[in-house]
Order: C-alpha cells, then sequence, then structure tokens
C-alpha cells in the first residue's frame, strides 16, 4: 500500500498481518479522495478503526492540518508507529490506544473530516454512528462499509451527501448541518 498524492505521494506504507484490518483499495481511496478535494486543506482530521493510518496520512498529505488516529489492535498500531515515523509526522499526530466506542465517550474535540473504516468483519455500525456527535458544523464523515450491507441513515443534523458502490465495499458521505 502507498499514499497516493500530496507531499508524502508514492511512499510505501506497511500494513499489519493477518485479518484484523482490510486495508483500502487504492481506487476506492483515490476515488474517496478526490470527492474531498478543496475540503481538506487546514482540516483536522479522525482516523476512526485507523488500522495501518492510510486515511489519516493520505489526508495529512494533501493538506490537511493535523490528523488523530483510534486503533486498538496491537498488530495495527505497531505498523501504524511505523508509517508514522517513516514519514516523519509525529508533530501533526495523536495516535489514540484504545477502542473507538469509549473514545466517543471521552471525546471532547470536534473534526473537520471523520474517516470510519470499521472491520468488515465486525462493521460496528452503531459505534459508527456514534462519531456523528464528533463532526463540526459543516464537517463530513465518510463511512466505509461492505458492499452487500447497507450504511446508517441519516439522523437529525446529519445528511447523507453521497452513497457509493465498489464492488465488496462501499463508500457512504455524510455532513453535518452547519
Amino acid at each position: 500500500m502507498r499514499i497516493i498524492a500530496g507531499k508524502y505521494g508514492k511512499r510505501l506504507l506497511l500494513t499489519p498481518r493477518g485479518y484484523i484490518t482490510h486495508p483500502m483499495g487504492e481506487r476506492i481511496r483515490q476515488a474517496m479522495f478526490n470527492s474531498l478535494l478543496g475540503k481538506l486543506e487546514n482540516a483536522e482530521v479522525l482516523d476512526a478503526f485507523a488500522g495501518s493510518g492510510a486515511l489519516g496520512l493520505e489526508a495529512l498529505s494533501r493538506g490537511a492540518k493535523s490528523a488523530t488516529f483510534v486503533e486498538r489492535d496491537r498488530g495495527a498500531l505497531i505498523a501504524l508507529d511505523h508509517n508514522i515515523k517513516s514519514l516523519k509526522c509525529e508533530d501533526e499526530i495523536r495516535v489514540v490506544r484504545r477502542g473507538v466506542s469509549s473514545f466517543v465517550d471521552d471525546e471532547d474535540n470536534k473534526y473537520d473530516i471523520i474517516f470510519a473504516d470499521p472491520p468488515y468483519n465486525k462493521p460496528q455500525l452503531s459505534t459508527a454512528t456514534k462519531l456523528f456527535d464528533l463532526l463540526k458544523p459543516g464537517g463530513y464523515m465518510i463511512l466505509s462499509y461492505p458492499g452487500r450491507g447497507e450504511a446508517p441513515p441519516s439522523q437529525h443534523g446529519i445528511v447523507v451527501v453521497d452513497n457509493r458502490g465498489y464492488g465488496n465495499a462501499a463508500l457512504a458521505f455524510y455532513r453535518r448541518e452547519e
């Protein structure tokens, strides 16, 4: 896996071994980041279920101001730490070593963009919808989920602005109304 574009473009990323995580394919990441053009500059980003950190690191590469990574799997954390050090971007990063649900319950910060890419074998969609509470007004959350599944519906103040399928994967784009 590699970073697609920006200041870290073409840099390789270490991915965790095994099947706990499912790295998002390059074609899907490219489509997702193309839809975020103009929204990443100076954004505060949350990469929930971070795995290798590919989404948050791609956002930093494309101009995000900071990224918070939430991950609890030991193997994924090893890969994430390696990737952060190899890119020398520690000053723009916060790593939270715990589950997303407990993170949301304790987090006071709000984010411009949230990436939620839970493991497909345990989609945790109820946990993913808790992330809506961490969106700034006008902020976006992109949820990756199995293509055969259904994305959570809109909630008060949150609207679905796009939903795209990519074979075995799908992306739902949500926005918090201003």
